[in-house]
Formats: C-alpha cells, structure tokens, sequence
C-alpha cells in the first residue's frame, strides 16, 4: 500500500507496547501508516497518550473513561478529561460508550458516564470516540438525543442496521478494523457506509487480521483491513487509504496534510 494510510484508533500505551514501540512504529511507518490517533480508556493512560503524541509529531490522543472503567465514574474524572481535552494534541473525548456484553460496570453507571462525556464532547466542540456493544438501541438512542451538538465515530463497528442508520443520519463516522477479515456479517456493513463517512482502525493491540489473526495487533497490520475493506467495495487499497486518511483528519480536526509523506 504506497498511499498513506491513517489508523484512526489504536491503543499505543497499552503494555504489550512497552518493549518494542519504537519499532512498532518503525514498521508502521515502513509500510505506509504514517498517522495515528492512540486512544485513552482513563485519564491515567489519558495521561501517558497525550505524553506520547506531544513527542511523536504524526501522532494524536484523545482523553476518556471506557464503559469498562466506568465505575470510576465521578465528577472528578469528569474535571480531568476536560483538562486534558484542553490540550492542543488531544483531538477527542472517548473512547467511552457502552457495553453490554461484559457489563464490567453496572448499565446504569455506562450510560451516566457516556452521557456525561457526550455532554463534554459538546461543550468543547470536539468529536466523541464510541465504543458499543450489544447495545445498539440505547447508543443509538443517545447518538440521535446529540444529533447536532456532537459527531464522532463508531469505532469497530459490529453493529447492527439500526444503530448503522443512527450514525450515518447523525452524520457520524463508521469505522471498521480487522474483524471485517474474518467476520462475515460485519463485512456485510461494510457496502452500506458513504465514501465520507468511512474510516479504518486496527485498535491494537487487540483484533489482528487475518492473516495475522492470533498475535499481537499492531498499526502495520493496517494494511491487511484497508485492502479486505477495498476488495468488500470494489476499490483500489490505495484509493482506500486516501479516503479514509482525509475522513480520519475531517473527523479529528486535523491541519492540511503535511509536507512530507511517511
């Protein structure tokens, strides 16, 4: 893939990094996926994201509290998000949402927390970055209850054709990472996402591809879900990955391309 390519969620401060992330980038970099937005689940790895993008010039952050987390939940962290949101390399709140699968947290502390940090995404007139999972009616439902005040991205979309058509009404952005090679009724959604609304994510270190499928995600594998993503829609990888590297800059907010290409 000679286009360069943007994964436009992924987990760099997880510790499966920690011994080799210069290489990892190195090799992302070495094959086309020269641009990044690590996502945060707390403000502690909040923290160590925004650390991490403020060295690393084609790497953004975001700052959230992930449905897992949301016990933690509380004015407070509120108040820390919005800091750190206050920084110039953090493009995002999230990754919050809800899942319903797990339920690591109690529903009803999920949907206090994912309606708060909607309600900030708001204010600051920054994206959201959701996370749903066998909760399509009451993301949905929340998606519509900002329709106007918020856009942001359904990240790993698994989801089905309500919440498919809640997002893309709301104008939001669908993103798909490497479950669309080896998940057939996610790679049926694929088709049915505008060229403009359309990202692509590895969310490493979780979900490698196939035919990485089994080890450790990480951003080069990019590739794998950017030309899966191209064949599902009779396209071109290169063209795809154009595509989808502006839709990732409209949605984060980000400065024209830079000069120089990875």
């Amino acid at each position: 893939m000679k286009a360069p390519a943007f994964d436009s969620h992924l987990h760099l401060t997880d510790s499966r990094f920690d011994e080799d992330r210069r290489d990892v980038l190195a090799r992302a970099r070495a094959d086309g996926v020269g641009e990044m937005v690590t996502v945060a689940t707390n403000p502690t790895d909040a923290r160590a994201a925004l650390e991490l993008a403020e060295r690393e010039e084609r790497i953004w952050a975001t700052a959230g509290l992930h449905p897992h987390e949301a016990l933690d939940y509380s004015d407070g962290v509120l108040d820390e998000l919005r800091r750190l949101a206050g920084r110039e390399r953090v493009v995002a709140i999230g990754e919050t949402g809800l899942d319903f699968h797990y339920e690591n947290a109690p529903r009803s502390g999920q949907i206090e927390s994912f309606l708060a940090q909607m309600e900030l995404a708001g204010e600051l007139g920054l994206p959201v970055v959701v996370h749903s999972r066998d909760a399509d009616r009451e993301t949905a439902d929340l998606i519509r209850r900002f329709e106007g005040r918020v856009c942001g991205v359904l990240h790993c979309f698994t989801g089905g054709e309500q919440l498919l058509e809640a997002g893309l009404s709301a104008g939001w952005y669908i993103s798909f990472s490497g479950i669309v090679t080896f998940a057939a009724e996610v790679a049926e959604r694929v088709a049915g996402v505008p060229d403009d609304r359309l990202l692509i994510e590895t969310d490493s270190p979780y979900l490698a591809p196939v035919p990485r499928r089994g080890r450790r995600n990480e951003p080069a594998f990019l590739t794998f879900t950017c030309a899966r993503v191209a064949e599902l829609r009779g396209r071109g990888a290169e063209e795809i990955a154009e595509l989808t590297r502006g839709n990732a800059r409209e949605l984060y907010g980000l400065p024209g391309a830079p000069q120089e290409q990875p």
